[in-house]
């Protein structure tokens, strides 16, 4: 159910306040007849008791599964019978959902909205087979490289912090969860004072307004959060090798990165782009892919968090190459933080990056993704209409600082798969040998972290 909507300079984004005092970010489009929501509550996977980490993914899983006076099988009915989109999702700092509907069945959508977040049965079968998906799932990734890569990584970055846990749970936790912890867990996050709600598409102020008090109105007025602490991420340089017999090493790696609120944030951004994070431009794509053939893609992303921010990138090749493609990923991270970018380089990121925009906005779903996720990072209102100017005002000198904060320190890098040999004796990153993870603790790759959004 996506809509085209029209040019970012039409886009007029409107704070509305319903008579109730629920806020949201609103552009009205009449495009076509569809209504898009994207909603986020504090809190996310930090809210899982520490001995049950996966209790919001859970939730997550369960909150259409039955509501009010509708079981499982007639709430579902209902939302298909009149083509609504309702999900749930629960990421390191929050839980959050979307709701996608036609104009003319609004009322019922934000109708069931309303009824799973404020009434969710839970029932005892319904719990089960939800829980049996889940459990399925951790079970695949517990043979993933690039799920045990992604998860150590986690694990070591933030050793005993909560983005150190693994957010969907694990096969020890999921089994332990119980109904009361999913109540309690819905009782302590869904409440109005942390809620952030952006919506587009074919509704008027004054009906959004009605609809929006009818749905989260009557929820709790604060949440009941536990206190997440401030957390850098573990200095590099380390290296953790994990052993795996699959045909193809995975390599993870990252290290520090720049929290959204900080000034030189848009400089790590403009000059991650030009490592690793631009697709068949990247330095990192044609050194380690198009010049030496080491792996088949590369790439490399910015991370940030509530409490903390992380670079993350990923590779894989053959075990015999291993070592060989971790010395060349070194080799580009640490030119780049030596050197920085040419000027043609930061030239050509920031021309991509301008124009990307425009076609990360290019559907209402889209929008809304991103207007939400603009009030998540606390940026102004009209941060679309600025954003290409910070990109402009980046200077080479700003891109060479960033680069030496972000990669001056060498890389956090986790190796699976099957020789040992390819846990390099590197030439930044002692050896640090390590035996896998206990099976049964996969969960949220690092990009779960953050919503991707245009920036």
């Amino acid at each position: 159910m996506l809509a085209s909507r029209p040019s970012q300079a039409a886009i007029m984004i409107q704070r509305l306040v319903s008579p109730g005092g629920i806020e949201a970010w609103f552009v009205q489009d009449a495009t076509v007849p569809l209504i898009a929501m994207e909603y986020a509550f504090g809190g996310g996977a930090t809210q899982d008791p520490a001995d049950k980490p996966g209790v919001g993914h859970l939730v997550a899983g369960l909150l259409d599964e039955g509501s009010g006076d509708l079981d499982s099988k007639t709430f579902h009915e209902r939302l298909d019978r009149r083509a609504i989109k309702l999900s749930f999702h629960s990421t390191r700092d929050q839980f959050g959902g979307s709701l996608r509907m036609l104009k003319d069945n609004k009322d019922d959508a934000f109708d069931l909205l309303r009824m799973a977040l404020t009434s969710p049965h839970f029932d005892g079968p319904d719990v089960e087979r939800i829980r049996a998906h889940v459990l399925s799932s951790l079970q695949r990734e517990s043979t993933d490289p690039s799920s045990l890569a992604n998860r150590k990584f986690l694990e070591v970055a933030f050793d005993g912090h909560p983005y150190g846990r693994q957010s969907h749970g694990t096969l020890d936790s999921v089994p332990k969860i119980d109904v009361a912890d999913l109540k309690d867990y819905v009782r302590r996050v869904i409440a109005k004072d942390t809620l952030k709600i952006a919506v587009v598409g074919d509704v008027d102020p004054e009906t959004l307004g009605r609809l929006l008090d009818k749905t989260f109105g009557c929820l709790p007025a604060k949440a009941e959060l536990a206190l997440v602490p401030d957390v850098v991420a573990a200095k590099a340089p380390q290296c953790v090798f994990i052993p795996l017999d699959v045909p193809q090493t995975v390599v993870t790696f990252g290290g520090a990165g720049v929290r959204r609120s900080e000034p030189d944030f848009m400089a790590a951004y403009v000059v991650n782009q030009i490592l690793g994070g631009g697709g068949l431009s990247s330095r990192l794509f044609r050194e380690v892919r198009q010049k030496r053939g080491l792996a088949y893609s590369v790439h490399e992303t910015l991370l940030w968090m509530d409490h903390s921010a992380v670079f993350v990138g990923n590779t894989g090749t053959r075990a015999d190459r291993a070592r060989e493609t971790v010395e060349e990923v070194e080799k580009q991270v640490r030119r780049m933080a030596e050197e920085g970018p040419t000027q043609q380089e930061l030239d050509d990121a920031k021309a991509y990056l301008k124009g990307s925009q425009m076609l990360a906005l290019d559907t209402s779903s889209n929008l809304a993704r991103a207007l939400l996720q603009y009030q998540l990072d606390k940026l102004p209102i009209d941060y679309i209409e600025k954003r290409n100017a910070l990109v402009d005002a980046v200077t080479l000198e700003d891109a060479k600082a960033a680069a030496q904060r972000l990669w001056g320190q060498g890389l956090l890098t986790v190796i699976v798969g099957r020789s040992p040999m390819a846990a390099a004796q590197s030439t930044t990153a002692p050896s640090a040998a390590t035996p896998p993870p206990a099976a049964g603790q996969p969960g949220a790759t690092p990009s779960a972290a953050t919503p991707a959004t245009p920036n």
